[in-house]
């Protein structure tokens, strides 16, 4: 007889049914993933317990400082004189960038930087020099007495004139365009498109250069054992693999002779999504004193060395029918790159293959280019070459909207990408839940009710917006897996997830430990997780893109099967069942036909320990392949596997705003969110990543820019000129997670650390134009560009009324 064949067994299941409580029969059914949890880091952050590296001491440690140049943004160096440095009582050593000439770069294809400046300064605030000292003072003094004399060349402060002067000054001397990269897609006809579309637009866009504003500047701490020849490395870093990678690179050691670990990370952003100089030098000052050496980054290092989001300068144009449905878009990117190349390769295509989500663009040209100038490099900043095309697209779909005659939000269901969707670029979407998140989102803030009808000085405007989730970019493709992990279980340290990846605060830490507790069957309680150290945990490649939920709980799911598969046969032979009619659930290990058949996980694991030793397995995961399209570079590859999200997250935002006409600042009174996360692993943190991702973009659209000088000289490099949101700038928001299962996703994840950054730069704009009726293709939209749109206007109206 069937365990459901008896009545007291059926009435049990009716009763787990209407209680929403996992049957037997439903392995399906989360317990632990969906659970509201305080993160495992929380605690010792909270109480001031978190070590971070600038907190670490070691006996006999030294303190290193970095001397930078602060006379140029582009200039020779003819000479560097030490002498005095190294006179001074208690340096111990001097480091300059001729000992460390080796390049290194996150996209090895175009790797050009150095630890310091060789032969050339590129930007202000370039370091050109190191010391190793006693204290940190010692090590100020010294960097002070170091004399280096330039030769000062034009600094190249705009892409525009960088290319205009490319055969007068030469930023990089591989590169006589100044240019890093540049490309083209097209896909359909444009052109054909274009002369069927009943309305077309075409605007020029520009975008600031906001800084990461991550609270823990940079700091590594390096130990070099001159006995064997071992080199360990303590760092506030997102990428431990990449970190680890060019090390290797720049000091010539193999990796297997480097450890990298990472103590607790005060916020990346994608600021620390590279190595960084202080890395470098530490490691180099380290191996050169035969003592620890300590480098922590103060705030104007943060600011010169940057790494922040690519200004870009997007000139579009977008046609539709008269029915409002898009047929052709035509997209043209110029982006400062700043001094090296980093992520720039990346960012520069990423622009390019985000023009065709999160609607339906059955004919795209994109021409893209990333161009070298002396300012800061730029890199990797969350949403990374998203939140640029999304500002101009959702702006355009606004004014689109006004011209067929039908609301914002109309225009974006008519072409929104449904599940199933394959994009004419190639990128498929396997599931989508977007327009539900835009009906959410304009529903709870009364969208339609309210647009177009509040009083002059306060508006409403909607935005939608997507990104990537566990992918890795075509330029990674050698790297098979992309995500190793390891699960060890035994009766001592009870279930053990050892990955290398980074814990950057996200709470990816906390979201691997219930991943692991489901597709084990116990509770999250009973899980540990190390991460980011390269000796301890198994390969990752790093915290970027949204893709390590997806990635890990792929290689999760993998390892957990066969740990079950071992547990089942022990369990079975107990039980007197067949290990494959076993559950593995809430701590039990039962028959999903006689339920009353069970043991506890704990036994089982115990057995098998006594018997075997304890319980280890490695999962893998690698994005998926698709043939066709190379998603990077354009190109149609017969044959050939391309690097491809296998999902994609989803969002929706409202934002409400007032202005005031008399001093031109922008309040963001409130923000209603709704966003397609798939399964919500922890519901918490998922409304803490989202509320944090609409402050930090609301950053960039009303405050955020770095300011330089016509020479290149940075004007706001600290907190209190650099203008970012407090808690007090904070909306009121409502957060809306709506119901989602990506099918294909392990535990039918997705992200949402980075698609609720895109709709907030369109978001706010279209507010704007509701409150006082003038548009804004910049951002920042600051009080002074306010006051000057609203007076332009005003002249504009009495000069059109004096006519009439």
């Amino acid at each position: 007889m069937g365990a459901w064949d008896n009545k007291e067994t059926a009435e049990n299941k009716s009763q787990y049914v209407r209680e929403g409580k996992p049957s037997y029969l439903d392995e399906r059914r989360f317990t632990q993933v969906g659970r509201s949890v305080p993160r495992v880091d929380g605690p010792a952050k909270a109480k001031g317990e978190a070590i971070y590296t600038a907190d670490m001491v070691l006996p006999n440690m030294l303190y290193g400082k970095i001397k930078r140049c602060t006379e140029y943004a582009h200039a020779n160096i003819k000479k560097i004189d030490c002498s005095k440095a190294l006179a001074l009582p208690g340096v111990l050593a001097v480091l300059t960038g001729d000992e460390a000439p080796n390049k290194w770069g996150i996209v090895p294809q175009s790797a050009n930087e150095t630890a310091l400046a060789v032969g050339k300064v590129r930007f202000y605030g370039e370091g050109v020099a190191a010391v190793a000292a006693i204290d940190e003072e010692t090590a100020e003094a010294a960097c002070d007495l170091i004399e280096v004399e330039y030769e000062p060349l034009p600094a190249l402060t705009d892409p525009f004139e960088s290319m205009a002067r490319a055969g007068e000054v030469t930023i990089h001397e591989d590169k006589p365009d100044n240019i890093l990269h540049k490309g083209e897609q097209i896909y359909g006809d444009v052109d054909k498109a274009f002369e069927k579309c009943e309305y077309i637009l075409e605007r020029e866009f520009k975008t600031g250069r906001p800084q990461h504003g991550y609270i823990e500047p940079q700091s590594a701490l390096a130990s070099y054992d001159t006995q064997n020849g071992l080199l360990h490395l303590w760092a506030s870093s997102q990428v431990p693999h990449y970190l680890h990678r060019q090390m290797s690179i720049v000091l010539e050691m193999p990796m297997s002779k480097i450890r990298v670990t990472l103590p607790a990370v005060g916020g990346g952003f994608g600021g620390k999504g590279e190595a960084a100089s202080s890395e470098f030098v530490a490691c180099l000052l380290s191996r050169k004193t035969g003592r620890p050496v300590k480098v922590t980054y103060e705030r104007a290092d943060v600011f010169y060395t940057s790494k922040g989001r690519h200004p870009c300068h997007m000139k579009w144009k977008i046609g539709v029918d008269k029915d409002g449905y898009i047929q052709a878009v035509d997209f043209d990117n110029t982006l400062d790159k700043g001094a090296y190349a980093g992520w720039g390769v990346v960012v520069m295509f990423y622009t390019a293959s985000m023009v065709h989500l999160p609607y339906k663009v059955p004919n795209v040209r994109s021409h893209v280019r990333s161009v070298f100038t002396n300012l800061p490099s730029t890199g990797a900043m969350r949403g990374l070459g998203g939140v640029q095309p999304r500002f101009a697209m959702d702006t355009l779909l606004d004014e689109l909207a006004d011209m067929v005659g039908i609301s914002g939000l109309e225009i974006r269901l008519r072409n929104a990408v449904e599940s199933g969707y394959t994009a004419i670029n190639n990128l498929f979407v396997p599931h989508s839940e977007f327009k539900k998140c835009m009906q959410t989102a304009v529903d709870k803030s009364g969208y339609l009710e309210k647009h177009g009808k509040l009083p002059f000085g306060k508006g409403i405007g909607m935005s939608g917006g997507f990104y990537i989730s566990g992918t890795a970019y075509t330029l990674y493709q050698a790297y098979k897996p992309h995500t190793s992990l390891t699960l060890r279980v035994d009766t001592e340290g009870g279930v053990t997830v050892l990955c290398a990846a980074a814990e950057i605060g996200q709470g990816s830490t906390t979201v691997m430990a219930q991943m692991a507790a489901e597709a084990l069957g116990v509770h999250y309680e009973d899980v540990h997780v190390q991460t980011g150290d390269t000796e301890v945990g198994s390969f990752d490649l790093g915290s970027f893109a949204s893709r390590l939920t997806y990635a890990s709980g792929y290689a999760i799911r993998e390892a957990a099967k066969e740990i079950n598969g071992k547990l089942k046969t022990v369990a079975g032979a107990l039980l007197g069942c067949r290990a494959d009619q076993l559950i593995i659930k809430d701590r039990k290990i039962y028959s999903k036909f006689e339920p009353k058949y069970k043991i506890d996980w704990a036994e089982a694991v115990q057995k098998y320990v006594n018997s075997e030793g304890a319980l280890i397995s490695i999962g893998h995961f690698s994005p998926p392949r698709r043939k066709g399209i190379d998603l990077i570079t354009g190109n149609r590859v017969q044959g050939a596997n391309i690097g491809h999200s296998p999902t994609f997250g989803f969002s929706c935002q409202v934002h409400e705003v007032e202005v005031d006409v008399e001093t031109g600042r922008v309040y963001v009174k409130k923000v209603t969110e709704a966003g397609d996360c798939g399964t919500a692993v922890n519901p918490m943190s998922v409304d803490g990543q989202v509320e944090g991702s609409i402050l930090f973009n609301m950053g960039g659209a009303l405050y955020e820019d770095m300011k330089f000088d016509e020479n290149g000289r940075h004007l706001n490099p600290n907190f209190h000129d650099y203008k970012c949101p407090t808690f007090m700038e904070m909306p009121d928001m409502d957060t809306n997670i709506v119901e989602s299962y990506d099918p294909s996703a392990p535990f039918g994840v997705k992200e949402t650390g980075e698609g609720a950054v895109q709709p907030t730069f369109p978001a706010i704009a279209n507010a704007i134009y509701d409150a006082i009726g003038v548009r804004f293709y910049q951002v920042p939209i600051t009080p002074e560009m306010i006051l000057k749109a609203l007076k332009e206007k005003k002249e504009k109206e009495a000069g059109c009324s004096c006519t009439a």
